[in-house]
């Protein structure tokens, strides 16, 4: 990181894309989840005081006696008691999602314990349109040349981080194409890979279902064409935002591309089913995945596994966020000022749903800015940003 950064992005400003979070699609996904998840009087009471703690009232300790319960304390010293609109963006909206699995007795000893309030919907998703459409394409992809066929595959999983479903909460129907990706540095994630004799990949994963499945198609073509010689996929320990893909949601995946009466997607369904088992492919995951910190706090055994990869595909938004700091970066910031800390050569494929973007020209930025005043959140952009020791 530079040695002189922004402020961060606090949650409580009125107008901002952090307060609508809190007062707009949190409220909403509340009463999603309580017509969904038939909870009983003491978790529906836990999850609407939630709702009001975090919209008007004070920032509040956990209190259940978890394992994490101590490291919230360290994490929110010198936050607790003050409003939540005064806490950074990423901290507070991260705090919220881990006081609704305490709400839900998600960590408790009851009959709640170890339930994924949002599986529902992850599972709705992954057995609805999105993916029905993705799964039509697979076959077409499968008959063009090896250069064609990844820079597609790669695009599939780029704009598959549309499928959040906290952003579909209060976002409008959003269209893609190709004059709406501002960055692509793609080329460097194939001279990486062209170049390694037998190089291990990492991809941070971010959502389940609809941005899963191309991430899967994608990894299986890595494998099958020996781009990768293995590919590690990074989860959430637990359920943490709306969407975020759990080692439950790849088992889930894989089972339905197995089954899928679409015969690539079955094909490709029992060729990751074998690389699991053969050891090609494993899912890893850490506690530090659902922490409210930047990746520049990652503890050093972590670090550690991302230095023995090529390199890592990092996808989404909140990762974005955290990769290069949510904070009122300006739009040219350099990509590689904010990002040069990671321990491998990097990848970062995400679609704009926040305020933070980098590595952009000024150009870019007055045009954008001209046209549509919310580009940075409305999910019709997205970059593919790369950073690499050896472009220093």
């Amino acid at each position: 990181m530079p040695l002189s950064t922004p402020a961060p992005i606090l949650s409580g400003v009125p107008g901002s894309f952090a307060h609508g979070v809190f007062v707009e699609r949190h409220p909403k996904l509340v009463e999603r989840v309580l017509d969904a998840v038939p909870f009983g009087p003491c978790e529906r009471a836990a999850i609407e005081r939630l709702l009001v703690e975090s919209t008007s009232g004070v920032l509040e300790p956990l209190t259940e006696n978890t394992a994490d319960r101590d490291r919230w304390r360290v994490w929110g010293a010198g936050l607790y008691g003050r409003p939540w609109g005064e806490a950074p963006f990423l901290w507070a909206e991260s705090f919220f999602y881990r006081k609704l699995l305490e709400a839900t007795g998600y960590f408790g000893t009851g009959a709640w314990r170890g339930i994924d309030v949002f599986a529902s919907f992850k599972n709705a998703e992954l057995t609805g349109k999105t993916v029905e459409d993705q799964l039509s394409t697979v076959a077409a992809h499968t008959g063009s040349a090896v250069e064609d066929r990844r820079d597609r595959l790669l695009t599939s999983a780029l704009w598959g981080n549309r499928a959040d479903l906290g952003f579909q909460l209060t976002s409008a129907p959003i269209s893609t194409g190709s004059s709406r990706v501002l960055v692509d540095d793609s080329a460097v994630l194939w001279s990486v890979l062209d170049a390694a004799a037998n190089p291990a990949v990492s991809l941070i994963a971010d959502n389940a279902a609809g941005e899963l499945v191309p991430d899967l198609v994608l990894v299986d073509h890595l494998l099958t064409t020996g781009l990768a010689a293995q590919v590690v996929i990074w989860v959430k320990p637990h359920p943490y935002y709306v969407s975020d893909a759990t080692m439950s949601d790849v088992v889930d995946t894989i089972g339905f591309l197995r089954t899928s009466p679409h015969r690539a997607a079955a094909a490709i369904g029992q060729r990751l089913h074998g690389a699991m088992a053969a050891g090609d492919l494993k899912v890893r995951t850490h506690d530090f995945f659902c922490a409210p910190l930047p990746f520049t706090a990652m503890p050093g055994d972590l670090a550690s596994e991302f230095r023995d990869t090529a390199i890592t595909v990092l996808k989404g938004d909140l990762n974005y966020r955290r990769l290069v700091g949510d904070l009122h970066w300006p739009a040219t910031t350099p990509f590689a000022e904010t990002a040069n800390y990671f321990p491998s050569p990097l990848i970062a494929a995400r679609t704009l749903k926040s305020d933070v973007v980098v590595g952009l020209t000024a150009a870019q930025v007055d045009e954008l800015d001209a046209a549509e005043s919310q580009w940075r959140t409305s999910g019709e952009h997205a970059v593919i940003q790369a950073w690499s020791p050896a472009a220093r």
